[in-house]
């Protein structure tokens, strides 16, 4: 018998108590409980790889700042601060600067809005007011009724103010209203509160879709029956590549309506310069929000934007805009029509930066993402899009900031990705479901 085996047994000692699990983030018991469902961008880490110049990004929605001229900008940016930068550079009014709030009421009046500069507030970034019009009309609990799908943006600010959503779906010509019916019913009968519907009606993000002009004065109307706000984002209505801007939610009703507007994807998204239009009560309550916030937007921004409007033919930059924008948006579908193997459906949108890509039945676009990566090319998953998480066999396709040259070949490397990984479903079968938490935090590579 060897020594180890000689050696007296030793008694048996009691079982100890499971050890509690390490609290990494020592302030956690002291949190708002909206915090809860606060989740970070799963894919931030992947584009951080997909920023690299080898890998072709479908996923951001970034503008084609190459188009500007930046010379002449440059220029004026240097004479504004030689000559008015005791102003610029200094504190501001939360309400805006006067003359850009003048100048945003010439934009919107393209889109057939007639509005007052008292009733224009300047934020910075449209996120910023949609952010503040959740704030100020949400409980936790309310509902807000949304597109399904809807901006990730939007599901992260109403997700934070703990606003539950429910998702409205669309079709081809946008928000179905007989779909809104029904969602107004079944909340109504769940005796909950419904206190606005959030629609993109232009080239919507993530659809690409437009709300047909016959369905707008319809769901208006059904809003306006039911006491229900309608909150109108509208970042994309004067990049349409075929004919004149459609007319603004807004123009057709300015007692029900709360129009969000920004210069982001028109003139430069690094300012973040936006705006809100509201009733005059609703904009006070805007203000005093905002003050609470930021004290102010920044003035210098704003009085570059002022000053482009002011000495540049921005219409004419737009058209530009909507000329390279309709290039790369033909170059993407021809691509999708050319590689995409069966079973694919993809939105055909006519302005805008984006189509919405429907996988065939069994493929995650979320799993598929890092293998995509590896191949070299990026997209958004649907998921990221809709509140519960669904959306696994939809992707957002960015066309607005690579050549065609490289949308083409970037499409060409998706549908290889895709195509191997409908073989891999074919031989071992789907893959369960991942929970979802909530809608993840907004970020520039989901805008």
């Amino acid at each position: 018998m060897s020594d180890h085996g000689s050696q007296p047994a030793k008694p048996e000692q009691p079982s100890s108590p499971e050890k509690p699990a390490r609290n990494l983030d020592a302030y956690r018991a002291h949190y708002a409980e909206r915090t809860a469902g606060m989740t970070a961008s799963e894919i931030r880490a992947l584009f951080a790889v997909a920023s690299r110049p080898e890998v072709v990004s479908l996923a951001g929605g970034m503008p084609n700042l190459a188009a500007l001229p930046l010379d002449s900008l440059a220029a004026e940016v240097a004479r504004l601060i030689s000559v008015d930068g005791q102003v610029a550079l200094q504190y501001g009014s939360a309400h805006g600067v006067p003359e850009l709030r003048e100048q945003i009421c010439d934009v919107m009046a393209l889109e057939g809005i007639s509005a007052h500069p008292d009733d224009v507030m300047v934020t910075a970034g449209s996120q910023m007011a949609l952010d503040m019009v959740t704030r100020i009309f949400c409980d936790p609990g309310d509902v807000i009724l949304a597109e399904g799908p809807s901006y990730v943006g939007a599901l992260g600010s109403f997700a934070a103010y703990q606003a539950e959503v429910v998702h409205v779906a669309m079709d081809d010509d946008g928000l179905q209203p007989d779909a809104l019916r029904q969602a107004i019913a079944n909340v109504n009968a769940q005796g909950k509160r419904i206190k606005f519907l959030y629609t993109i009606p232009n080239f919507h993000n993530p659809g690409g879709i437009t709300l047909a002009l016959p369905r707008r004065a319809e769901i208006l109307e059904i809003c306006a029956q039911h006491g229900i706000l309608v909150v109108e984002d509208n970042p994309y209505g004067l990049l349409g590549f075929d004919g004149q801007p459609h007319p603004a939610l807004r123009s057709m009703d300015a007692d029900n309506v709360v129009y969000l507007g920004s210069f982001s994807k028109t003139f430069a998204s690094g300012l973040r310069v936006g705006w809100v239009l509201a009733p005059h009560a609703i904009r006070e309550k805007l203000v005093l929000t905002a003050e609470s916030a930021t004290l102010c937007p920044p003035t210098l921004n704003q009085m570059i934007v002022s000053r482009y409007l002011s000495t540049h033919d921005w219409q004419g930059q737009i058209k530009i805009f909507q000329e390279q924008y309709r290039e790369r948006r033909d170059a993407m579908l021809s691509a999708l029509e050319q590689y995409m193997p069966p079973g694919c459906t993809w939105t055909r949108p006519d302005g805008g930066f984006f189509v919405w890509l429907t996988v065939p039945e069994g493929v995650d676009t979320k799993a598929m993402l890092p293998r995509a990566v590896t191949q070299r090319v990026a997209y958004v998953s649907g998921t990221g899009f809709y509140h519960d998480g669904f959306g696994s066999r939809q992707m957002r396709l960015s066309f607005c900031y690579p050549t065609p040259e490289r949308i083409r070949e970037g499409v060409r490397r998706l549908a290889n990705t895709l195509t191997e990984e409908m073989e891999l479903v074919r031989t071992f079968g789907t893959v369960p479901q991942r929970s979802v938490q909530g809608p993840q935090a907004p970020s520039p590579d989901t805008a």
